[in-house]
């Protein structure tokens, strides 16, 4: 469900402001490469990671998708060569089982907006090797920050570091194994699934919904409905943490059960906001029944379990969401 469509450009701006960026919080000062006429530039040193390193580097963690394709393919679409080219830069570059797990490949990642921005996001100034990295907080060339992190190894933001120390004539180059997709925000007119996916209250229901191709897809289908969403602190009451919905959904075959269970939160009639609500009972997207008790806003579901409304008319461009203190449970 993340997409990077948000990302604007800041390209031009940012490359003007490299030349001024001397050093980077949160790394060590790191030791300048020997900017030598017989070593090659980053992109075409990163051209011959295309197929993967095949240097035998020690500092190579090997795995089946550690080649580079989709990147050299996404700075060549990008124009950003000359940039890669002549400044002295650390780049952390997403392998391609990265890209592929947004659905991005040579053959597409041209189309993807904010291209450019979303490559300067994975590049500092300077030359940083393994060595010289420190937990903390690093300026990108797209303005934003990275987060480097040595606890479990070395990682930028929730990636791992799976190739260090490939020197160029005018930086290094670090593989990774994810795409880093910066602290972008929801579109401006979000719908029910972006505002699930990109408020920090739902981060549970999210992470279940992406556990569930069907409900995702009907769910951004959408075009006018209410949800009635639990937010984190109503999973955390009933003890359902990220662990036990994979679990439930993955090893338990349970996913029938907890799609149920998720759907019974929607209501597909129509966009109800807080002024609308009235006491009796609503028909939920998979059948079920919900009290609503409208003069004190809460629900009771099947059981007689009651929610509070604790939020309400959160606005989307296809319905609205309440937020409820309690996951409901049909029959």
């Amino acid at each position: 469900m993340l997409s990077p469509k948000n990302f604007h450009w800041k390209g031009l701006f940012v490359f003007l402001l490299s030349f001024a960026i001397a050093s980077c919080s949160g790394m060590e000062e790191p030791n300048s490469p020997d900017l030598q006429s017989n070593l090659n530039s980053i992109p075409e040193i990163l051209k011959t990671m295309e197929n993967g390193d095949n240097t035998g580097s020690e500092n190579f963690r090997k795995s089946a998708g550690n080649t580079y394709a989709t990147f050299n393919a996404a700075l060549a679409k990008s124009g950003l060569n000359s940039v890669f080219a002549q400044e002295e830069l650390t780049v952390f570059a997403p392998n391609d089982a990265a890209f592929a797990e947004l659905d991005l490949n040579p053959g597409n990642i041209g189309d993807l907006e904010g291209l450019s921005d979303i490559l300067l996001y994975h590049v500092i100034s300077g030359s940083v090797f393994e060595a010289d990295l420190t937990n903390g907080m690093v300026p990108t060339l797209s303005g934003e920050s990275v987060e480097i992190s040595l606890v479990n190894g070395p990682m930028v933001n929730d990636a791992n570091i799976v190739l260090t120390d490939k020197k160029a004539r005018n930086g290094v180059i670090h593989g990774i194994d994810k795409v880093l997709l910066g602290p972008i925000g929801p579109p401006a007119d979000p719908s029910i699934l972006e505002i699930i996916e990109f408020d920090p209250r739902f981060s549970r229901l999210n992470f279940a919904i992406n556990l569930l191709p069907a409900l995702q897809a009907d769910l951004a289908a959408l075009s006018n409905a209410t949800l009635f969403a639990p937010d984190d602190a109503a999973f955390d009451a009933v003890n359902l943490s990220e662990e036990i919905i994979r679990n439930s959904i993955e090893i338990f075959g349970r996913a029938a059960i907890v799609e149920n269970r998720l759907r019974y939160h929607l209501f597909d009639g129509g966009t109800v906001l807080s002024t609308d609500l009235v006491d009796g009972q609503i028909t939920m997207s998979q059948g079920g029944l919900v009290t609503v008790l409208a003069s004190n806003p809460s629900l009771l579901d099947e059981n007689n379990n009651p929610a509070e409304i604790t939020d309400v008319d959160v606005v989307a461009s296809n319905g609205v969401i309440h937020i409820i203190n309690k996951v409901l449970t049909p029959l």
